[in-house]
């Protein structure tokens, strides 16, 4: 091959890579990592599409050379020399790409290896996953329970995944990993949060009609603000007690009906009753579901009376369903996830707020 064509090809290739190398780095593909993890996923990533760069260029170019120092005429109908197979090509071609592929599985098995390792003092996570919503409970704190995920900023945190209903899939785009929550398997993810902020969490996995509805926040906190969080969170949540010269040491009552509202609406967020149903009282206003502010309404439209008929359509949600809306769509597993204790205080709760709608 004469030096021009070199230079040819050369020049060919530059502009092609540089082309396609200034689309890669001059858009906002990813977002900013805000995990160690994420970090690490993202240098394969850019490892591979380095790659595909490079071949990129070498083809563009060889393909473009090819056809302006080949071209014929268009009388020409001769037939191009005979040509055989060149064994050093051959071994080249086959050689090259062996190499970056194991390049590149060599670079994702030790990202996969470290993003699986755990570090020390891990904070556990159980995420409950159903239609449609996402709960957040922490064994490492008397069971404490929360509606968004918040995680302290530099700590090795473990995800452990349970699904009531059907398949879902967690997603937070800033940790770059995906993980399903599947019934009956309780897989794992781990992460370690190295960025302060509030990110999404979403269901990527489609579930069911309510499934866009399906969100949640990861709020990353620097530790001594997660640490006062949750202990304003366990105080928040320590049942208050009174005792009698008469009862036990040990017996408890409810102290006032505020605590008995406090704990309904515990219970209306952690399981993610916001995501579906309007409800001013905890500041939804979702339309998946009826608006729960009308519920005298639709009680008197099935001719029942209000705590029954509340009652009735959590543990039954279709045996009343409000016209325009459809059967199939609520979950009917909360009769058995609910202890009777939380189901009284949710519905309590649903025919106060109901009331003074």
């Amino acid at each position: 091959m004469r030096r021009g064509s070199i230079a040819s090809l050369i020049g060919i290739g530059v502009v092609a890579g540089g082309i396609a190398a200034a689309a890669a780095v001059a858009l906002p593909w990813l977002p900013t990592p805000a995990s160690r993890e994420a970090g690490r996923i993202d240098f394969v990533f850019w490892f591979v599409v380095a790659i595909c760069i490079l071949i990129f260029a070498v083809v563009v170019a060889a393909l473009l050379y090819a056809v302006i120092h080949f071209r014929v005429r268009p009388d020409d109908d001769s037939d191009g020399p005979p040509v055989h197979g060149h064994t050093g090509l051959e071994i080249t071609w086959t050689l090259i790409p062996t190499l970056l592929v194991t390049a590149i599985g060599i670079a994702s098995a030790i990202v996969l290896a470290r993003d699986d390792a755990l570090g020390e003092n891990v904070l556990r996570v159980d995420v409950t996953a159903q239609q449609f919503a996402w709960s957040f409970s922490y064994p490492g704190f008397k069971g404490l329970t929360s509606p968004t995920l918040r995680l302290p900023k530099d700590r090795s945190v473990l995800l452990r995944f349970t699904s009531k209903d059907v398949i879902h899939s967690f997603w937070v785009p800033e940790f770059s990993q995906k993980q399903d929550a599947v019934p009956g398997l309780h897989p794992t993810l781990h992460i370690t949060p190295d960025r302060v902020g509030t990110f999404p969490v979403v269901c990527s996995e489609l579930c069911g009609l309510g499934h866009a509805v399906m969100r949640s926040q990861a709020i990353v906190m620097p530790p001594p603000a997660f640490d006062r969080w949750v202990r304003a969170q366990t105080t928040a949540t320590t049942p208050a007690t009174t005792t009698t010269a008469s009862a036990p040491a040990t017996t408890t009552t409810p102290a006032t009906t505020g605590n008995a509202s406090a704990s309904g609406s515990a219970v209306f967020k952690a399981n993610g009753c916001g995501a579906c149903h309007a409800l001013a009282a905890a500041g939804s206003s979702a339309t998946v579901g009826p608006d729960l502010d009308k519920l005298p309404q639709y009680a008197r439209q099935a001719h029942r009376p209000l705590a029954a008929f509340v009652r009735r359509s959590i543990v039954a949600p279709d045996a009343y369903v409000q016209p325009h809306y459809s059967k199939g769509i609520m979950p009917h597993t909360f009769g058995k996830t609910l202890s009777k204790p939380q189901l009284d205080a949710l519905v309590q709760y649903l025919v106060n707020s109901g009331k003074k709608g």
